[in-house]
């Protein structure tokens, strides 16, 4: 018995150095794999930082590494050359994009890429067929070889890949009846056009449009043209005098596939039940109308009724205080006591008066860290915000002055102007332009549920590109002192008219104690601020980091003080992407749109080089602007900016994508 408790730790540590010694090799397998593949394709040393042994102890260029494991590889538009066999022995690559290059050959078999998740070869030179062993990707989520030159038919087997959202084979020279070919319900992007397809569309296809299938003279049926129409446009061209001569290039040209010829229309007599029921359902439409006539009246008379801008405080304490200064006049003079209770403009003209505003219609808006804000509606129809201030009790006049002719100097698109503001020693009202499109917190988290549209990715790129350059202009406009915002968060990023982010709230943090506005920021509050309790420029990085993590996640930060709401973002991203690489990072509305995964990487290592723990290792605001510039030239020009999403994706390591 002795003996073989003895023996135990002794087989323990022959198997942990047996193991040890595997893994040791698999880390060799993949050093090799990409030494053999850089020999082969680097004719233009582009990858000369390949020159450690570990590819995982140094950043190797366009290289990620998991555990040890080589699992990304990003190399786009770097004139590699030859082909991509070596790679195969790579077990755990999971990413793989070799966009824009000239690869060529055909490719070689994929069955050792069982965890792979997303696989972009498109704009190469491959050739041959696409081979069956693409399949054994179980993981396999998006596939993208357009723009090469494969050949043969497609392979029925994509029908296994069960998580496969986008599929695109277009400019290719693919050929054969696709009438059987069954893909996975899941599809989501499917493009087959400029190819040599033939046969009718399988009915589960035809929910994509007709440029998916474009450019193939074989093809017909629903989103195309009937086949019925298409066998008649055949004979007669046949029967034309313009005949293609034998051996010409029959490869269909890039002009979609005619439309059909219109049908002819048959009218049928109306019987006594179909009469019927037009005029039943004529009655209900009548019926539905007036209750919604009813209903507006209603409501309008409803608004009449809503709260106003609070009168009473104003006024009594008006007549205690002494007479404010014009900040427009640049003079510290006193006006004279007939410009008591007056607002103070930031701009030659006074288009309304204090008491205008007190006789305005008052729609409250909300509620922040820093007042009530109300919608106010002049009697001449225009329409300002106006935050009335709380817990700034404590500011003097001349203080308070001071501080709003900073902040009301400040004029840039994408900062919320600040028009006027009221002082008095229980009240004070601040003055800004209305952004009629509502808050970005109310956008990402408002009304998720059946009958949402969902926010897409070229508008929250435009939204995140907005608030940077407006958190950016504050951080320059004071060279010294250099003033922070201190209260960067979703629900102070407003749209105007035109879906331009505008930056509200800015230098109110600085009107309440550095403590209390620290313990406001709750999740977007930065670590140092813990200690410190202070407001700075990189603790703005790191809430604009948070920012960018909720426009990528859709999750909510911390919104209370108890922490009843939303989550701790930076950490609970960190440990998603600490145990895989998953898109479960990223909002579940951002899944439908096309080809984006690259992009939300490169924001996503952006959001989180923003928030990393040390001050130091935030980037200023100014570099943050141009990377998320870089991120938005990675779109397709021909995309629509309001409501698609760029076809081709794009990695690029110029972008910013690094290891996350």
């Amino acid at each position: 018995m002795e003996n073989q408790q003895k023996k135990k730790p002794i087989m323990f540590m022959m198997l942990l150095v047996m193991s040890l010694e595997g893994y040791a090799a698999q880390m060799q397998n993949d050093y090799h794999a990409l030494v053999a593949f850089k020999a082969s394709s680097d004719k233009t040393n582009k990858l000369a930082t390949w020159t450690h042994k570990n590819p995982c102890r140094r950043r190797w260029y366009g290289v990620d590494c998991e555990n040890g494991r080589v699992v990304r590889i990003v190399l786009e538009n770097l004139e590699l050359v030859g082909s991509i066999q070596a790679l195969t022995a790579l077990d755990e690559l999971r990413i793989l994009s070799l966009k824009k290059n000239s690869f060529t050959g055909p490719l070689p078999d994929l069955s050792n890429w069982r965890s792979l998740k997303l696989l972009f070869l498109s704009q190469n030179h491959f050739s041959g067929p696409l081979p069956l062993s693409v399949s054994s990707s179980d993981h396999l989520v998006r596939l993208d070889v357009s723009g090469n030159e494969l050949s043969g038919q497609i392979p029925v087997t994509l029908a296994s890949l069960t998580h496969l959202l986008t599929l695109r084979l277009d400019n290719n020279e693919f050929s054969g009846d696709i009438s059987e070919l069954m893909l996975p319900t899941t599809l989501e992007v499917f493009n087959v056009s400029g190819n040599r397809l033939s046969g009718i569309i399988p009915a589960s296809l035809s929910k994509f449009p007709s440029s998916s299938f474009g450019s193939n003279g074989g093809l017909c049926g629903n989103p195309l043209y009937s086949c019925n129409s298409s066998i008649s446009n055949t004979s007669n061209s046949n029967a034309g005098t313009d005949v293609t001569p034998p051996g010409a290039n029959n490869k269909p040209s890039m002009i979609s596939n005619p439309l059909p010829s219109p049908k002819t229309t048959h009218y049928t007599k109306l019987s006594k039940g179909n009469i019927v029921a037009i005029v039943v359902g004529d009655v209900a439409v009548l019926l539905l109308i007036a209750c919604l006539v009813f209903c507006y009246y209603w409501r309008n008379q409803g608004d009449k009724n809503k709260a106003r801008v609070p009168k009473t405080k104003v006024k009594r304490s008006c007549e205690k205080e002494k007479p404010a200064h014009d900040l427009n006049q640049c003079s510290n003079q006193p006006q004279t006591s007939t410009d008591k209770c007056k607002l103070v403009f930031f701009e030659d003209r006074r288009p309304f008066e204090l008491e205008h505003l007190l006789r305005a219609s008052a729609e409250m808006l909300g509620k922040g860290n820093f007042g009530s804000a109300y919608k106010a509606i002049m009697e001449d129809g225009s329409v300002v915000a106006v935050k009335r201030l709380k817990d700034v009790h404590g500011v003097g006049r001349k203080e308070f002055e001071q501080h709003m002719e900073v902040v009301g100097k400040l004029r840039h698109q994408n900062v919320v102007n600040l028009r006027a503001y009221y002082y008095a020693k229980e009240e004070k009202l601040l003055v800004y332009d209305y952004m009629p499109n509502g808050s970005l917190y109310a956008l990402l988290h408002g009304s998720r549920g059946p009958g949402r549209t969902a926010l897409d990715w070229t508008t929250r790129m435009k939204i995140a590109l907005g608030a940077a350059r407006g958190l950016a202009f504050i951080h320059d406009y004071c060279k010294s002192p250099k003033i922070g915002h201190g209260n960067i968060k979703s629900s102070n990023i407003l749209l105007d008219r035109s879906g331009n982010a505008c930056i509200s709230d800015f230098g109110l943090a600085l009107l309440v104690s550095p403590s209390v506005a620290a313990l406001r920021m709750v999740g977007y509050r930065a670590p140092e601020q813990a200690a410190t309790k202070k407001i700075s420029q990189k603790a703005d990085v790191y809430s604009f980091g948070v920012l960018l993590l909720e426009i990528l996640t859709g999750k909510a930060p911390f919104q209370t003080q108890t922490q009843e709401e939303g989550i701790d973002l930076p950490r609970w991203v960190q440990s998603v992407v600490r145990e895989e690489w998953t898109s479960e990072v990223f909002d579940i509305e951002l899944m439908r749109f096309k080809n984006i995964e690259e992009e939300l990487v490169s924001m996503l290592h952006t959001a989180m080089l923003c928030t990393s723990q040390s001050p130091q290792q935030r980037p200023k605001m100014s570099h943050v602007v141009k990377l998320i510039q870089e991120i938005g030239a990675q779109q397709s020009p021909m995309e629509d900016p309001v409501h698609s999403i760029a076809e081709s994706p794009s990695v690029s390591e110029d972008s910013g994508i690094r290891s996350i």
